[in-house]
């Protein structure tokens, strides 16, 4: 029977010498208890060392799945030929016989000649001594624990997640602690929040100046420009707040140097972020910035998860809860989550933010991958990939202008009006047309243009005018007197033009007003006639109630 032992060094097979000890398991140990004794129970029978390092971490990376090397498996036809292997892994005993009909054994004797022979091995094995076992099975143990656990020194995920998490909430301590100072300083100098508007500026101001009175005395320049300093000045001097004791100025004095040491460490937090971000994750800030960077990490849990989502779930990261409650309730889904407060999409106008968040969500998911399992440290494709999207932030914004300034798909339509002119020709080159003042003419104005009324009620006017119906022979005659009329203003020069319009206009004003005046006369008429045939139905209908009236009353008396 041979025993599998796998070192740092390389593969060991040890000839088992009395298989009759191996029936008490309890008792096996004491065999151990020295050189000698061990020597009595196995043997070594070959060796099969490993060349360098990566070799020996590529066989023991190939042992915790369970899977035989292949130096393994050359190692064991050579030696094995009829032999039972014991084994210290069953899985691994399994694989060995499928691929090389070796058969192998796994029980409690075999675990206890593996631990007799990790107590003696610098003895059993000649030649590998522990000054040498122990550099080697460090560094193996180094380099399989690292790609076990996938853990990069380099890339150590955790310290951005604490820093962005710390840089968060010093942000809403910070806030906090401003808005105390003003509240607090206001009723002593309320004039002073509207005249100094940041809150790091207005805590400095407070501490330096105490009591509104000092401000006079005081020099500002350091903190304040020249225009605040003066406003500062001369509303102290005229201040509607209180008057509060020196130890309530002590205090908001306390109070103001710890928000300036807090915005001091808020600082250096951000600055320790940033170069953190430019080592880890270099194509991620570039794309989306070292904040929003963090904050995906940080919501992902690592970046090697982080790499795992697609580009759809890195855009809506952060939106959870918008995003469930709007398929809940069969909504519209959200376009962004953290990913809105990138630089590229604040840019976007609001109608191309969707499509900018789409895109740059599925360069980042790149960008992502690449940062977590590449072996490079640069920043090359997520400089790229900015340029690209900036590329097509500027093709929506042109697209939008050219559609606003009305320009036409396809190309324009030349017209032919010469038949012998080809399509392909260029432009016609024609003369320049002049100005012929000959040419005009004044039209007269027919007889049915002037009867016209301007209520345009041309049967009242003849009514009024009492025109008799005309015959067709006067209506030819009418016809040609017309056209020898036009005929005549068309010949008239244009010295003559202003006198003709004159007395036609004196004409129509005399008709018009004549014809006015002829259609009051009409209506009044007709007016009168309505009422005298009113006052006659009126009369009827009285004459006809006395008459019944009567009758009745003839009726009553006989």
């Amino acid at each position: 029977m041979l025993v599998l032992f796998e070192t740092p060094a390389g593969f060991a097979l040890f000839k088992v010498l009395d298989e009759g000890k191996l029936s008490k398991v309890e008792d096996l140990w004491k065999e151990f208890s020295s050189t000698d004794s061990a020597r009595k129970v196995v043997k070594l029978k070959a060796f099969s060392k490993f060349e360098n390092t990566s070799e020996a971490l590529s066989a023991a990376t190939l042992l915790i799945d369970s899977k035989p090397s292949k130096g393994l498996r050359k190692f064991l036809k050579a030696h094995c030929d009829g032999e039972t292997l014991g084994v210290a892994d069953s899985k691994l005993g399994n694989a060995i016989k499928e691929k090389l009909q070796i058969d192998c054994v796994h029980n409690n004797a075999v675990m206890e000649l593996m631990r007799g022979v990790r107590s003696q091995l610098t003895e059993l094995i000649t030649g590998l001594g522990s000054q040498d076992l122990a550099p080697m099975s460090l560094g193996l143990s180094h380099s399989l624990s690292r790609y076990k656990l996938k853990f990069s020194p380099d890339k150590v995920d955790t310290m951005i997640v604490q820093a962005i998490s710390l840089l968060d909430d010093l942000d809403k301590e910070l806030n906090t602690y401003a808005m105390r100072v003003r509240e607090w300083y206001g009723w002593h100098f309320p004039e002073l929040a509207k005249i100094v508007q940041d809150n790091i500026l207005y805590a400095k101001a407070v501490k330096l100046m105490g009591d509104r009175v000092n401000a006079a005395k005081l020099d500002f320049s350091e903190i304040l420009p020249e225009e605040v300093e003066a406003e500062l000045k001369e509303a102290s001097m005229i201040s509607m707040g209180t008057e509060v004791s020196d130890l309530d100025l002590e205090n908001i004095k306390d109070l103001c140097s710890q928000v300036l040491s807090f915005s001091e460490y808020r600082a250096q937090l951000y600055d320790y972020l940033k170069s953190r971000m430019n080592t880890i994750a270099p194509n991620l800030t570039a794309l989306v910035g070292e904040l929003v960077g963090a904050r995906l990490i940080a919501h992902g849990g690592s970046l090697l998860n982080l790499a795992k989502q697609p580009g759809s779930t890195v855009q809506i990261l952060g939106a959870e809860k918008a995003l469930f409650r709007a398929l809940k309730t069969k909504h519209a889904t959200p376009k962004y989550g953290l990913i809105y407060h990138a630089s590229l999409i604040g840019q976007a106008a609001p109608k191309h933010k969707g499509k900018i968040s789409r895109s740059l969500a599925a360069k980042t998911a790149l960008a992502i991958r690449y940062d977590a399992l590449a072996d490079s440290q640069d920043n090359t494709m997520g400089l790229e990939n900015r340029a690209k999207l900036e590329a097509r932030l500027r093709a929506l914004e042109g697209k939008e202008l050219g559609k606003s300034a009305g320009s036409a798909k396809g190309k324009p339509k030349i017209e032919v009006y010469d038949k012998d002119r080809k399509k392909g020709a260029g432009a016609l080159i024609t003369p320049a047309k002049v100005y012929n003042p000959a040419a005009d003419s004044v039209i007269g104005h027919t007889e049915n243009e002037e009867k016209m009324s301007i209520d345009g009620q041309p049967s009242q006017i003849k009514e009024a005018a009492g025109e008799v119906p005309v015959t067709e022979g006067e209506k030819k005659k009418k016809k040609k007197k017309k056209s020898a009329e036009t005929e005549d203003n068309a010949v008239a020069t244009d010295a003559a033009e202003p006198e003709d319009t004159g007395k036609k206009e004196k004409k129509k004003k005399k008709k018009h007003a004549e014809e006015v005046e002829s259609v009051e006369v009409e209506k009044s008429k007709k007016k009168k006639r309505k009422h005298a045939d009113a006052d006659e139905d009126e009369a009827e209908s009285t004459d006809k109630k006395k008459d019944k009236k009567k009758k009745k009353k003839k009726k009553t008396e006989e």
